[in-house]
């Protein structure tokens, strides 16, 4: 009796290959439904942290200002000049490299500057210093330099900040280059003009996906043309966010303009988004 009760039960324990093709199906279908809708989340949530982490480079440009009579740092840095201030080849205009901003405005947020990262350790997207979807292509041989050595720029200082003479302060015997250049009391629409944008990385994108870019992420400094559109907004449409010399942050689809040639490298001196005191 207790045998053949034993022997029913075993029979109908576990699932049939049916049951089992149906819970897979079920699980399949589940995953199809919830993937993109976690991809959109995990999106959200970097473009978020993007934003965030731009603000905290808002908060380092005004304490800077705050302990230099108002002026920010330059827009470059030791990306373009020598790596050391002794260098026999140094110019005066190669000593303002020393005061870019990657290097200055960190210790104002006690954090490390970026020349004092050795090579082959340069701060990654994990870091407040770069996007947090930022990664450089893997492809060898596409860039003009070396991003796993010397590291890369996923944010870039406005360039045109540096080229607007009038918001240069009085010399006041210093001489060129000042440690700092830009008087902020001058900045005519600081709730327009540009101050960190997110950068191009993938040389394939350069210029609007319309022609290869091997210097992408190569500069802590650009113009226009180094904007890189990567966060979504609405139906997928792609842009990049942006801080402003208010220190607010703002997303934009592209800061290209439909008046512009198509081969503009420097944007008109008026323009009243890149230069702090256009011209009238």
């Amino acid at each position: 009796m207790h045998s053949h009760a034993y022997r029913l039960r075993r029979r109908y324990v576990g699932f049939t290959l049916v049951e089992l093709l149906g819970v897979i199906a079920c699980i399949a279908l589940l995953l199809a439904i919830l993937t993109p809708a976690l991809s959109a989340a995990r999106h959200a949530s970097q473009t978020v942290t993007c934003g965030a982490r731009l603000q905290q480079w808002g908060l380092a440009f005004a304490c800077y200002a705050n302990e230099n009579h108002g002026r920010w740092p330059h827009c470059d840095g030791l990306d373009r000049g020598p790596r050391e201030l002794d260098d026999p080849h140094i110019t005066r205009e190669d000593v303002a490299d020393w005061f870019g901003w990657v290097d200055v405005l960190p210790p104002m947020i006690d954090m490390q500057p970026w020349r004092d990262h050795p090579r082959y350790a340069r701060p990654d997207k994990h870091t407040f210093f770069q996007c947090p979807t930022a990664s450089v292509s893997t492809r060898s041989g596409v860039y003009s330099y070396r991003p796993d050595r010397d590291g890369y720029f996923s944010y870039a200082m406005n360039s045109c900040l540096e080229l607007d003479t009038n918001a240069w302060p009085p010399a006041d015997g210093l001489g060129y280059p000042m440690p700092s250049f830009l008087d902020t009391a001058k900045i005519a629409g600081p709730a327009r003009v540009m101050t960190l944008f997110d950068q191009l990385l993938d040389p394939q994108l350069g210029y609007g996906g319309e022609s290869v870019c091997r210097s992408a992420g190569k500069h802590c400094g650009g113009y226009p043309r180094a904007f890189s559109a990567r966060h979504a907004r609405g139906q997928s449409k792609l842009g990049g966010n942006i801080l402003y010399a208010d220190g607010h942050v703002a997303w934009l689809a592209t800061v290209w303009k439909t008046e512009w040639p198509d081969d503009l490298e420097v944007p008109p001196r008026d323009d009243v988004d890149w230069y702090p005191y256009p011209s009238e």
